[in-house]
């Protein structure tokens, strides 16, 4: 049996339509045993559009009137860098000015995080006819230019530059509409929609990779679990609204009380993580007990009520797991005692039990 919604010969049903008017020739007619008229239309999905029922086709209905603006001719284009690889992969960066170093020292224009790349590794330049040129600043692994090691090289846009082993960057001439939707990716890919701090997904590849760091440089880690207790009740009480309005000025709180170098993610529902870098666990604890402290004071204003919210917060330094564990047993540590300080009484730190 054919499709009828691809041959368009679908069956029709009867419809009762009281006293009705005698319908147009071209109408479908059809009489019952209790002689009332019965007008007929085509079974089919659901659809709030009316012309389902009419029939009508979307090329044959009028165009809808709208002012069109008409596009700016002095659009201007502008130099991007985009990073192709490693857990930032699909950031961008805008090259504007006249140079911009790239490197992993806070001091580069173009900040890269990564253990390959040298404090000042390369720098962009823009010459005063337009060309633009990559120059290595004598890194340690080197700036390539498609296969060929460079010292000083034109690029175009297109081109991809390559810093150390691992780093790559396309270089590409856009115009702001095209820049603004890349952006817009990345931020979408890595950025949790409510808080607009980092997703789980970022927070978990990023955790990786600073354990694999951590481990081999001998450096401090730690990580915070943070949980809104009686989040459950706020959300029955005051409403979802309020509930959400509550996680984002958390967050915000958060946010502003950690370092530039420190990462604050959604982990999940009314969950937070905290990855702190180069940090020991006595300075971890002063972390923690500060961001607990902060939450516990933060006045919010919910349908001109006031609420207060409080914080519990498991945490686990790198040297609390085995020489062999990795970032699952050292975020599973800070599960494990989240879940003690919220036994305890919540509103409070846990640092240490397994």
């Amino acid at each position: 049996m054919k499709d009828p919604f691809k041959t368009r010969k679908m069956q029709t049903v009867p419809i009762p339509v009281p006293h009705a008017p005698e319908p147009a020739p071209s109408t479908p007619v059809s009489s019952g045993s209790s002689g009332g008229t019965r007008a007929s239309i085509p079974i089919g999905p659901p659809s709030s559009e009316s012309n389902w029922i009419t029939g009508e086709m979307a090329a044959d209905r009028a165009t809808d009137p709208v002012l069109t603006v008409v596009p700016s001719a002095d659009g201007k284009d502008r130099a991007t860098l985009t990073l192709m690889t490693g857990i930032n992969a699909g950031q961008v960066f805008a090259v504007d000015g006249t140079e911009h170093v790239i490197g992993r020292g806070t001091e580069a224009d173009l900040w890269i995080e990564d253990g390959g790349v040298s404090r000042r590794h390369a720098r962009i330049a823009c010459r005063s006819d337009g060309r633009y040129f990559v120059e290595d600043l004598g890194s340690t692994n080197g700036t390539f230019l498609g296969s060929q090691r460079i010292e000083t090289c034109e690029i175009r846009g297109g081109d991809r530059i390559q810093l150390g082993p691992q780093v790559i960057l396309r270089f590409a001439i856009t115009d702001d509409a095209e820049e603004e939707l890349q952006r817009r990716l990345y931020e979408s890919s890595t950025r949790d929609a409510l808080t607009r701090i980092y997703n789980r997904k970022y927070f978990t590849e990023r955790l990786t990779a600073e354990v694999a760091y951590s481990r081999r440089h001998k450096v401090k880690l730690a990580v915070l679990l943070l949980d809104v207790d009686d989040f459950k009740q706020i959300n029955d009480t005051y409403g979802h609204l309020a509930g959400d309005m509550v996680l984002r000025l958390v967050s915000a709180q958060m946010q502003r009380l950690i370092r530039v170098e420190d990462l604050l993610a959604r982990y999940g529902g009314e969950e937070f993580v905290i990855l702190a870098r180069s940090t020991g666990k006595t300075d971890a604890i002063r972390l923690a007990e500060r961001i607990r402290e902060s939450i516990s004071e933060l006045e919010i204003t919910v349908d001109d009520r006031s609420l207060r919210v409080t914080m519990s917060i498991g945490l686990a330094s790198l040297p609390d797991v085995a020489p062999e564990g990795g970032s699952t047993e050292l975020i599973a540590l800070a599960d494990t005692r989240l879940y003690k300080a919220k036994g305890d009484g919540k509103n409070r730190v846990c640092s240490e039990g397994e």
